[in-house]
């Protein structure tokens, strides 16, 4: 019992990162990286249709970034949903490319980014924490039922705030590479 709660435990905090990792691929670097337009929705006939499945996406340069519609005749509609998706990106299309240039990004702008990489960040770890506290609880409710003994509860406690001690420095590790990328001009 305590290693399928210690399992869970582990389970949610890579959740988290994964989680942290996809929303810090949304924000953007000075360089062109595809992962930004994971948000973008298309509204293909009547429905919102992730762009990956509507087109290939490049990175041709360091600061472009081209999306190559299937159906040529929803290349009005991508255009839109990425102008629409406030991403900060101006697209042009050529009749059967759109090519979406990464505006340089300003010093301020890029603190700014360095600032919502940070938050994002922090509620990995609140969450982390979240699932650290219901682990706990779970231990001590085993404890006082009489299903584990006082010297296991202990170790798996132990266990526990190692596990947590550690999927923090990896949250860390990860915001500090991405603040890098940020500020890198």
């Amino acid at each position: 019992m305590l290693d399928e709660t210690l399992q869970d435990l582990e389970s949610a905090i890579d959740k988290a990162k994964t989680s942290l990792r996809r929303a810090l691929a949304k924000i953007r670097t000075g360089r062109a990286n595809p992962d930004i337009l994971d948000a973008v929705r298309v509204d293909y006939y009547g429905s919102p249709t992730p762009l990956r499945q509507l087109a290939s996406i490049a990175v041709p340069e360091p600061r472009m970034i081209t999306v190559k519609p299937f159906d040529r005749s929803q290349i009005a509609a991508i255009e839109r949903a990425i102008l629409e998706a406030q991403l900060g990106l101006n697209p042009s299309n050529d009749g059967e490319l759109i090519r979406i240039p990464m505006p340089p990004l300003t010093e301020e702008r890029r603190r700014e980014l360095t600032k919502v990489a940070r938050k994002e960040g922090e509620d990995c770890k609140v969450a982390i924490r979240k699932a650290r506290h219901d682990a706990k609880d779970l231990i001590d409710a085993l404890q006082k039922d009489g299903d584990v003994g006082e010297d296991a509860a202990d170790r798996a406690r132990k266990t526990l705030e190692e596990t947590v001690k550690v999927g923090a420095a990896e949250v860390d590790a990860i915001v500090a590479s991405k603040e890098k990328d940020i500020l890198e001009v």
